[in-house]
């Protein structure tokens, strides 16, 4: 009985222990003074996938990254790079897989052509399979096979 309450306190004490040791929550974005900057800030948190979450976009995301990576676009905005230099340094940072596009090249082929290859290799095994069924069909049986058959089996019925 003893060793029950004392796993029992246990367990209720790491339970009142858990939130302390979650990720605290984000700080809240603090948007650009310009209107046309922020926009398009909110343009490009669209076109990038959060590291964490990685099915979700940072505007979209909850997770601590993603409210680090809107802040860092944010600043490039601020300090006047274009789109095309944020997309650049997110990916020497995280790799191709942080932008929901990812440019096509020999590195991001499987990324952009896999499912396809994929889908095409299953319809060649399909045909494949589909053509040995119909090679392995039995031909019909000429007259003399038949007379043989019922022959046999009239003989079988006999016995």
């Amino acid at each position: 009985m003893r060793r029950a309450a004392a796993l029992f306190a246990a367990v209720l004490l790491a339970s009142a222990a858990a939130p302390a040791l979650a990720e605290p929550p984000p700080a809240p974005d603090r948007p650009l003074t310009d209107p046309a900057q922020e926009a398009r800030a909110r343009a490009l948190f669209g076109d990038i996938r959060c590291v964490v979450c990685q099915h979700e976009s940072i505007a979209d995301s909850p997770a601590g990254i993603a409210a680090d990576l809107r802040g860092l676009v944010r600043e490039q905005i601020a300090a006047g790079q274009t789109d095309a230099q944020i997309k650049d340094d997110l990916i020497r940072r995280y790799g191709d897989y942080v932008l929901f596009r990812p440019p096509v090249r020999i590195g991001t082929w499987l990324l952009w052509f896999g499912p396809f290859a994929l889908a095409g290799g299953a319809g060649v095994l399909l045909v494949l399979r589909a053509r040995r069924r119909r090679a392995g069909e039995a031909a019909p049986l000429t007259p003399e096979e038949e007379r043989a058959l019922a022959a046999l089996t009239a003989e079988e019925g006999e016995a």
